[in-house]
């Protein structure tokens, strides 16, 4: 036997054993679920190889045993079983052919499929329909006595409803937070200066075991039930009974909840519900799929730790824990100096992630982040990954601020004291000049195709652009043809898109400009009543300020912008350049979206967001961002989110894109 191997199995259990006490007894979790699954996994793999070596006490043997102080323990009717897990689909197919096989092949069964909710699992003890025990799952077997903390949470009924109720049961189910209470406990935490909670399901265990329940009750902490353990006098015969009892004494279980006949319908609503959880006021992270019927349950049985007929369907690892190599900056186009956490690449969310934002300084302050800390970073959608909290401080120095731009070598400042960002004030800094070009030549903004990110490094690295105006000055073939991979066609085309760029309406121009707080709604605010460049150039911030959606900061800064000599040289050299310095009037038919409020949700085919937005202003109707009871209709892309459940909650018109082209034909 080598003693590498006993060595190598000894560690694992160590590590088990600190993580579990880390997440249940201080609800301070040092590595995300992905990594501690894949430790459990890598135990129970030598295990299974070395069997002289498992020990009853191993972490693979056994739930987590510890109690938290301060609490009395409570011993369980029936105890309560941790589920295994599957990450694939294939994995998931795996296991209904175990099903399959335990029952017999001839045997017809059926699935109840519920969102696997994360959050804390407890159990409610019920004497004569009178909530007498809260409890925490614990080891399975006893859990903590939190009956206090429990009965703050009003989804929980202190008293079940109707009459055909159990002398005794124990309804089983999951503690949690919604996303909203989640920000806000944070929110009061970093007010305080105390350690974030990592997620609602960290911040949900925390809660559950603070002593002053008061502080419990503010929290606003929810519930689900899902599972029934003991219960007297009462004959259930299938899960899906269970539930629609639920709902009769006055006990909330999860509304997504399905019957499924066979294990296709079960993968046809993982993958449906791996695409929607976003859509979700509350944190999932997979599906349970149990068998329905109560007798075939009890026919499969256990194993020592698990439910032979129950399992969990995993989704993507949204939080995952790595190393912080290096904090390097980045120089944005308004000279904003960001910090970047360069991460040791880990798998999160289905992608490789190497990188993370750290927002600003004073984020790395608060974290208390330096390079070499173990970090758990967080990736939800297509969100850019963030660093959460530092798990392990391994680094040595604390991080210090630079004192140049790295792209310049000129001094950063704040420009306020009550300013959050560091900025490069050069107007001549190579890395701002590189910014300020690619949103001038963006999609949104001028729109010049071909102009993209590679190709402005070279001609700013060449000295060929050194302002916004020598793209129409100084951008000629054979400037071009100096290019790495440029030809004469490549050339052509960037030219021809060049010259169409000067067409573009003032809107446009006045958002290319990158002009501090004037995004595309203010600029074709701007442009609309203005009509020309010149004339909002004389305008005064008070005149500004009094435009609606303007308001006074965005005001100081246009007027700052413009009275600045190297802006006005700017617009002249654009001007002499046939740059469109005018909004003609939007030509104007009425149609059906004409004083109608409007907002889009998801992917359109046929055009930008910004394009789709100016046909309902051409149209004298209203785009915006966000849906209430006001919107009149909701156009509805491919992946469409949460706008499309709330606009059908509130009775808002939906419509597809291909209607909304011939309303506004």
């Amino acid at each position: 036997m080598p003693a590498q191997i006993r060595k190598k199995i000894e560690s694992l259990k160590e590590k088990l054993r600190r993580y579990d006490y880390s997440y249940y007894v201080l609800s301070q979790p040092q590595v995300s679920d992905k990594e501690y699954d894949d430790l459990m996994l890598k135990l129970k793999s030598l295990e299974e190889q070395y069997p002289q070596l498992r020990t009853d006490d191993s972490p693979s043997q056994r739930l987590s045993s510890a109690i938290s102080p301060g609490f009395k323990t409570v011993k369980h009717k029936t105890g309560m079983f941790s589920l295994d897990n599957t990450y694939s689909i294939d994995e998931l197919a795996g296991w209904d052919e175990r099903v399959r096989k335990g029952l017999g092949s001839a045997a017809a069964y059926e699935y109840v499929v519920e969102l696997k909710i994360d959050g804390v699992s407890a159990n409610l003890t019920y004497l004569k329909g009178k909530l007498t025990v809260g409890s925490t799952r614990g080891d399975g077997q006893t859990g903590e006595d939190v009956t206090a903390n429990i009965k703050t949470i009003r989804a929980i009924p202190l008293l079940l409803l109707g009459k055909d109720i159990p002398d005794f049961i124990e309804i089983r189910g999951e503690v949690y937070m919604d996303k909203k209470d989640f920000s806000q406990v944070n929110k009061e935490r970093i007010d305080n200066g105390d350690v974030l909670f990592a997620n609602p399901r960290n911040a949900t265990s925390g809660s559950l075991k603070l002593l002053d329940s008061s502080i419990v009750a503010k929290r606003h902490l929810n519930f689900f039930a899902h599972s029934l353990g003991a219960c007297s006098n009462h004959t259930i015969n299938t899960q899906w009974e269970f539930l629609t009892r639920l709902k009769g004494w006055g006990v909330r279980s999860n509304m997504h909840s399905e019957l499924c006949r066979n294990i296709d319908e079960v993968i046809a609503y993982c993958n449906r519900w791996q695409q929607k959880r976003d859509e979700l006021s509350y944190e999932i992270d997979g599906v349970v799929i149990k068998l329905n019927s109560l007798s075939q349950q009890k026919e499969l049985g256990f194993t020592a730790k698990s439910p032979r007929w129950a399992v969990a369907y995993k989704f993507a690892a949204r939080q995952a824990t790595t190393e912080v190599t290096a904090i390097k900056v980045n120089v944005g186009r308004t000279g904003v100096i960001t910090p970047t956490a360069e991460l040791r690449p880990v798998e999160c969310s289905g992608v490789i992630i190497s990188n993370a934002t750290l927002h600003n300084f004073d984020e790395i302050n608060r974290l208390g982040l330096r390079e070499g800390d173990r970090v758990l970073i967080e990736r939800a959608g297509d969100v850019i990954p963030k660093v959460v909290k530092v798990m392990e401080q391994r680094g040595r120095k604390a991080y210090a601020i630079p004192g140049k731009c790295p792209a310049c070598g000129e001094k950063i400042v704040k420009e306020k004291e009550e300013d959050v960002a560091y900025r490069c004030i050069n107007s001549d800094c190579p890395a701002q000049l590189e910014r300020a070009l690619l949103h001038f030549a963006s999609r949104d903004a001028m729109d010049i195709e071909g102009m993209g990110e590679a190709v402005i490094a070279q001609l700013v690295s060449l000295k060929i652009l050194k302002s916004l105006a020598d793209i129409y000055n100084k951008l000629n073939m054979e400037n071009l043809l100096r290019l790495e991979l440029f030809k004469e066609k490549k050339a052509g085309n960037l030219l021809n898109s060049i010259e169409k760029s000067k067409e573009r309406p003032l809107a446009r121009l006045i958002f290319a400009l990158g002009i501090r707080h004037v995004g595309q709604k203010a600029a074709n605010t701007l442009a609309e009543e203005f009509g020309d460049i010149q004339r909002l150039m004389q305008a005064r911030a008070e005149d500004l300020d009094k435009i609606p959606e303007i308001g006074q900061v965005m005001a100081g800064s246009i007027s700052t912008y413009f009275n600045l000599n190297r802006n006005r040289s700017l617009i002249q050299e654009l001007r002499d350049s046939g740059v469109n310095m005018h909004q003609a009037p939007a030509s104007f038919k009425a149609n059906r979206l004409t004083g109608k409020t409007v907002v889009f949700t998801g992917e359109l085919y046929g055009f930008s967001r910004s394009q789709a937005e100016e046909l309902v202003r051409r149209s004298k109707g209203k785009p915006t961002s966000n849906i209430s009871s006001k919107t009149d209709i909701l156009i509805a892309g491919l992946n469409a989110g949460t706008k499309l459940k709330k606009a059908r909650e509130l009775g808002v018109r939906v419509i597809g894109e291909d209607e909304f082209k011939e309303m506004v034909k």
